[in-house]
């Protein structure tokens, strides 16, 4: 439910929503068939670890942040160097790291 909130919000900010993947295999796929400038992924899709989506978007060159409420220390090497936000995290502070990211900044 809150990847739909998080894709009705940011396609209101103007962005494009390629792809919305609530478990890792579907994360993979979207990965491996789409294309998108940047992604937004949770630490953990369903129970399970986001890490392999991680790697698969690093190993394509998408950037992405990380939006979990799991903490830096909690989360796998395969996040490492990613942006980080924290839930609940306030939409503006959302919108502003996703246009860093965007802008390699």
């Amino acid at each position: 439910m809150l990847a739909f909130m998080l894709e009705e919000f940011l396609l209101g900010a103007g962005y494009a929503v390629p792809a919305i993947a609530t478990r890792l295999n579907a994360a993979l796929r979207a990965i491996a068939e789409g294309t998108c400038d940047a992604a937004i992924l949770d630490a953990n899709l369903a129970g399970v670890s986001a890490a392999p989506a991680a790697a698969a978007l690093t190993a394509r060159g998408i950037p992405f942040l990380v939006l979990s409420g799991y903490t830096a220390h909690q989360q796998e090497d395969a996040f490492a160097g990613a942006m980080r936000l924290k839930k609940p995290c306030p939409p503006e502070k959302l919108l502003t790291a996703l246009g860093a990211l965007l802008n390699g900044k």
